[in-house]
């Protein structure tokens, strides 16, 4: 691990804002690091209002796509709301068509099948419109590419309106509107919104013509608020306080398909880190283990028995995705010794049995175990598809335009994305990827990184500080929660490994006389015999508090430790 301390602010801003605020300079640094120097700045990052989000028709082609729906009602055409199968896109047809369907009856849902239709706008999707007499669809996360796909459409007198957040390509399809603020045309304030936060800005524009204000609004925020997190997308502008505040619904009045998955986890208050690790799985599972259409019903779903039903079959799902991510992760880990490849710039993979459901997860295992650029292939029809991951800083995207010649087609973001190859062209690929990342990446990047915030002494950790800190949540890119490192400081002497095969550290700390904090490092086990001889050790760790029997106390919950 790469330790990197951050550069401290300019001291003056600090005391400015130490002033401004009346907090200590501790907690001034920490909000001077994040770009905030004002006490206004402040204001709105603390107390993130749903006033401050941007009017919907700064976006390129908002005008024109509200005005298409409307055309679309007034005429009585029937709206298929289409979408990708992931969290991102089962959500915003989740919200979209839920939104549309409170005053307008035509509206379905469409999900393509992962396996038979793949990533994106299908052409079977687009058929199912034809048959169906649908003469308007809203694709959403997802379409920003497909220029082939939406002249199909448009031959069969079929309109398309695109909500999308992934990078278009040189020309964009020749669709109604394209809402999409990565579009270099587009001058939108904030260009990191996830698909379904498109989405909430197409309603937010729709609403606003039909006399809703943003407050008629917030119940679609729990949505809105599950994508930003499982997209990780970063938490920052816009995307916190729609975060912010969907949280707030998310914790106070969950739709039902929520509440029936929260009801199962005995947990009273959610985070964003929960609604990563515990809602947005489950969601995934469905069009991973079976049919995004799941998500979709479960997530639209108003009666609570039904909706206990649907997330219990998704429960099922999710269950059988663990066993299977687990054992695919083994059989690649393997393949990657068997060929003597530990030592590359890259892993590439490929079985053709491996369930397409869960290849990203795989990937995002296996950049955990060796740190470099990932894909992981499996066979899909009558060609390999495959999940990318990268590492922090290389962004895996641009990679694999350097790839183009031997890809059919490709999307993504910089650290994830997806595509597909004719299997005849795998082995020249894989060697293709390897020579461009081991060209472009800084080696640098193939060790992992802790960003430290700043240094701190032990008796400065006190529930006052842990007040404040979990006032800068919700965390995420962009926003992390607060890393600071301690030096000097010992075990008391009761450090031991726990956990399966005592993979995890559990200890407490003390330095200079003061302490001993608890402390717990999760999968820091290997590290129990630099700590236990009574020397001094540096760490690096979060802040944390620890729930036990109904009691709370401060622990750190440490990322690394060095001697």
């Amino acid at each position: 691990m790469r330790w990197t301390i951050k550069a401290k602010p300019e001291e003056e801003k600090v005391k400015i804002l130490e002033i401004a605020l009346g907090v200590d300079s501790l907690i001034a640094q920490l909000l001077v690091q994040r770009g905030i120097t004002t006490f206004e700045e402040a204001k709105l990052f603390f107390r993130p209002e749903l006033g401050h989000l941007h009017d919907p028709f700064l976006m390129k082609d908002m005008d024109i796509a509200v005005a298409r729906i409307e055309n679309a009602i007034a005429a009585g055409e029937n709206i298929l709301v289409f979408g990708d199968y992931d969290v991102d896109g089962t959500t915003a047809v989740a919200l979209v068509s839920s939104y549309l369907l409170t005053f307008y009856p035509n509206v379905a849902t469409y999900i393509p099948d992962r396996y038979s239709e793949g990533y994106g706008v299908s052409y079977q999707g687009i058929d199912f419109a034809e048959d169906n007499n649908f003469s308007l669809i809203i694709a959403l996360d997802c379409g920003v590419k497909a220029i082939e796909k939406v002249a199909y459409a448009k031959e069969k007198n079929i309109d398309f309106i695109i909500c999308d957040h992934h990078r278009p390509g040189d020309s964009l399809p020749n669709a109604v509107a394209v809402l999409d603020p990565k579009r270099s045309d587009c001058t939108y304030p904030y260009d990191e919104l996830c698909g379904c936060g498109v989405g909430f800005k197409l309603i937010q524009a729709l609403g606003s013509r039909n006399g809703d204000t943003i407050t008629d609004l917030i119940p679609y925020l729990d949505l809105v608020a599950t994508a930003i997190g499982a997209d990780i997308v970063p938490i920052t502008g816009e995307n916190r306080v729609l975060a912010y505040h969907g949280l707030k619904v998310i914790n106070s009045n969950p739709r039902a398909g929520f509440k029936a998955i929260i009801n199962e986890i005995k947990k009273t208050v959610l985070t964003i880190t929960d609604v990563v690790f515990i809602i947005a799985p489950r969601i995934n599972a469905a069009g991973r283990m079976e049919h995004g259409q799941y998500a979709v019903n479960l997530l639209t779903q108003t009666d609570p028995e039904k909706a206990k039903k649907l997330a219990s079959e998704i429960e099922k799902f999710n269950l059988d995705r663990r066993g299977l991510d687990q054992e695919i992760t083994q059989e690649a880990l393997t393949q990657i010794t068997a060929h003597n490849e530990e030592k590359g710039f890259t892993s590439v993979v490929y079985k053709d049995t491996w369930h397409k459901g869960v290849i990203g997860i795989v990937a995002s295992r296996l950049t955990e175990t060796y740190y470099r650029p990932t894909l992981v292939f499996t066979k899909s029809g009558d060609k390999l598809a495959a999940s990318a991951r990268s590492v922090k800083g290389f962004d895996v995207y641009n990679a694999l335009e350097g790839c183009a010649d031997y890809i059919e087609q490709f999307g993504g973001h910089k650290y994830a994305a997806g595509l597909t190859l004719l299997e005849s062209q795998y082995a020249d690929f894989k060697k293709q990827f390897e020579k461009v990342v081991s060209e472009t990446i800084d080696p640098n990047l193939l060790i992992p990184e802790i960003l430290v915030d700043t240094l701190i002494e032990l008796k400065d950790i006190n529930p006052k500080l842990m007040r404040i800190i979990n006032q800068f949540a919700p965390f995420g890119p962009g926003n992390m929660s607060p890393v600071f490192m301690a030096e000097n400081i010992k075990d008391s002497g009761y450090a031991k490994g726990v956990g399966l095969e005592e993979k995890h550290l559990k200890c407490a700390v003390s330095q200079n006389d003061y302490g001993p904090i608890n402390a717990i490092g999760f999968n820091l086990g290997d590290k129990l015999p630099h700590i236990t001889s009574q020397k001094p050790f540096s760490a690096v760790f979060c802040i944390d508090e620890n729930e036990w029997k109904g009691n709370i106390s401060l622990q750190l919950k440490l990322k690394d430790i060095r001697q």
